[in-house]
């Protein structure tokens, strides 16, 4: 639509300026016939009836086949209806007539053979555009930056990146079109949008074809046969452009013209539990608005959702917003993610990898390879983003490029292309994304959480905290009828999991991730969770102390905030905080040392608010070993601080 209105605007101004000037009585023609035919295609184009222009500049242009002003109004009809070939030709053929009559043709020859990839030409194209008298300020600006744009692509085309993509295989690609691949953080479960005709419909007719949502699994060896998702996720309508959270149970995904959408096009979400999703709900007025929403992207501690939108506010025809979800699962503070990320052209696509900093997107306004290209761009520590940076040739070329997402250890990336040899209409390709353009690493905690004497599935709350800071890095929940649960892990020196559910003493585990290998090595780990009951234990892994000290570190504090949560919870609950320690050492000092350390927890507990009728401390040394002391690893273990349930 706006390019139509741009060429009624600039074919008007033309118009007026060929009937004002008679020195550019040469656009006409001296048939008379011929000038009546165009008179009618004008009157036609005025009213957006392009196939009567199209017939009537076609009977002006048999009469007379040099009749520039026909030949420049039926270009522009080309031009506006997106029919490249022909407009090029038109274009070509008034320049040779006369290359000054009608500057604007350089300025589309320019931009059709950037689309096409010869960028060369097309430079010469703009700079031609740009010697012309009476060029537009604006005009003259955007060719300017379209020659920034084909310098670009020429030197990426001399300079290309590695890229060698593998179609992911007859399990997922068919004879329809499948695109926007969304991924788990294990690499495990793939879910993507395959556009096909109903059942029992014989019209080849795009507006008949549905797109609906499919899944496949990774079985080690290959991509399981994609299976429909069925209702209620898909339905008669259209939805696609979905966002898969890090641990498989949410879903965000676009649909337009639904009964409660807010605009064109709104952002809906679905929960998984068990095999089930739930009903789509429309995101309100958190992040829809009256205007075209779409292509979400979520964050991997689910706190930020990036999306597309044409909103009031935008730098562009559409940019890239992010919606913050607050701690009662609200979303709102929308916010434009501003000009470094935003042009006046379009920004697509978003996809946020698990490093949460990492955001891969689609643009038409830097400088690319013409078209929609694929760009990287980085969030620091102050929460600016860094100066996009384009993918690159070949993953970028003339064509249309988006819907790019990134795999967890940042390696591999997956995308959809027609690119000749699939198995029919688009298909989903991976690919090993270049060094420079990898997000930083990251990898999971994967497993199950289950009452310790049943064995029954649990739902619980997870807690990831880096132990240097304090500051949570993710909040997760486990599958409440299977019991399942991913939490994505950052490359984080020291961080601690903590695990809590309503009735049970909460479980603590702490993780170092500090070298690449861990990155491909996952944490694969089952959590019984223990009832709370009088003489249950648990192990506080997450308090520490320097060697031969009673005085609790920093990085104690975390666990120990969720140790005064429990007993606030639980307030009817007495305990002992006891103190352990491996065999080095005198029994006597190891004594003190051990009955000091679960002093300070005691004292820690109590300035917190805890009532001190409610704890008791005691030291125990060496004589309650949980592992060897002939080891260091062992030793390690038995040097430990737990607390016991005295009475409920």
């Amino acid at each position: 639509m706006m390019r139509v209105l741009r060429s009624i605007l600039i074919v008007s101004a033309w118009l007026i300026a060929f009937q004002a000037d008679a020195q550019h009585v040469s656009g006409q023609s001296s048939n008379r016939r011929a000038q009546r035919a165009f008179d009618r295609a004008l009157e036609a184009y005025y009213v957006a009836d392009y196939t009567r222009v199209l017939e009537e500049t076609d009977r002006a242009l048999s009469r007379d086949p040099v009749f520039l002003n026909a030949l420049i109004l039926r270009g522009e009809v080309f031009y506006a209806i997106n029919q490249p070939d022909e407009s090029l030709t038109l274009f070509e053929t008034i320049v040779s007539i006369n290359d000054t009559i009608y500057p604007m043709a350089h300025f589309y020859m320019g931009e059709l053979r950037l689309k096409s990839g010869v960028y060369t030409e097309a430079k010469q194209s703009f700079e031609i555009f740009l010697s012309l008298d009476g060029i537009r300020l604006a005009l003259a600006e955007r060719a300017r930056q379209l020659i920034v744009a084909c310098q670009f692509a020429i030197k990426a085309m001399e300079n290309p990146v590695p890229f060698n993509p593998e179609n992911l295989g007859p399990g997922v690609n068919s004879r329809d079109a499948e695109y926007s691949p969304s991924l788990t953080a294990d690499g495990q479960t793939l879910v993507f949008t395959r556009r096909k005709l109903p059942l029992n419909s014989g019209s080849p007719n795009r507006r008949s074809e549905v797109e609906n949502f499919f899944i496949s699994h990774d079985d080690g060896t290959r991509w399981t046969e994609a299976r429909d998702m069925g209702p209620p996720l898909n339905t008669s309508g259209n939805e696609g452009a979905q966002s898969l959270s890090a641990d498989g149970r949410e879903l965000f995904f676009t649909a337009c013209n639904r009964a409660d959408g807010m605009g064109s096009c709104d952002i809906y979400y679905s929960l998984r539990t068990g095999s089930r999703w739930s009903a789509p709900i429309n995101l309100g007025p958190g992040i829809n608005s009256p205007y075209w929403d779409s292509q979400p992207s979520v964050s991997s501690d689910g706190k930020n959702l990036y999306f597309s939108s044409a909103r009031p506010g935008s730098h562009g025809e559409m940019d890239i917003w992010v919606a913050t979800r607050d701690d009662e699962g609200r979303w709102g503070d929308v916010k434009n993610l501003g000009q470094v990320i935003n042009t006046s052209g379009r920004e697509l696509s978003p996809f946020i990898h698990h490093d949460s900093q990492t955001l891969y997107f689609a643009s038409d306004g830097h400088p690319g390879m013409g078209g929609l290209d694929l760009f990287y761009s980085k969030l620091d520590e102050l929460g600016n983003w860094s100066e996009p940076v384009n993918l690159g040739y070949p993953v970028n070329t003339h064509a249309d490029e988006f819907s790019l997402v990134v795999g967890a250890s940042g390696d591999k990336a997956y995308f959809a292309t027609d690119k000749p040899g699939g198995y029919g209409d688009m298909d989903i390709y991976v690919f090993a994304l270049h060094e420079e353009a990898r997000p930083q690493p990251v990898t999971y905690i994967k497993g199950n959480v289950y009452d310790k004497e049943t064995g029954d599935a649990l739902s619980a709350s997870f807690e990831l905290i880096d132990l240097m800071s304090g500051n949570t890095l993710h909040l997760a929940a486990s599958d409440p009828i299977l019991g399942e649960f991913l939490v994505v892990v950052p490359l984080k020196p020291v961080m601690a999991l903590n695990v809590s559910s309503p009735g049970y003493l909460f479980f603590s585990e702490h993780f170092r991730v500090d070298n690449a290998r861990d990155i491909n090595d996952p944490f694969l780990m089952d959590v019984p969770m223990q009832a709370v009951r009088t003489g249950e234990t648990v192990v506080l892994r997450n308090v520490f102390f320097d060697t031969d000290s009673f005085q609790l570190r920093k990085e104690s504090e975390a666990e120990l905030d969720k140790l005064v949560g429990f007993l606030d919870q639980n307030s009817t609950v007495r305990i002992e905080i006891s103190g352990h320690t491996d065999n080095i050492g005198t029994y006597d000092y190891n004594l003190a040392l051990s009955e000091n350390r679960a002093k300070s927890v005691s004292d820690y507990l109590i300035e917190r608010g805890i009532n001190p009728g409610r704890i008791t401390y005691k030291g125990y040394a060496d004589t309650r070993p949980v592992d060897t002391n002939d080891t260091e690893e062992g030793r390690a273990n038995n040097r430990r601080t737990e607390f016991s349930i005295l009475d409920q």
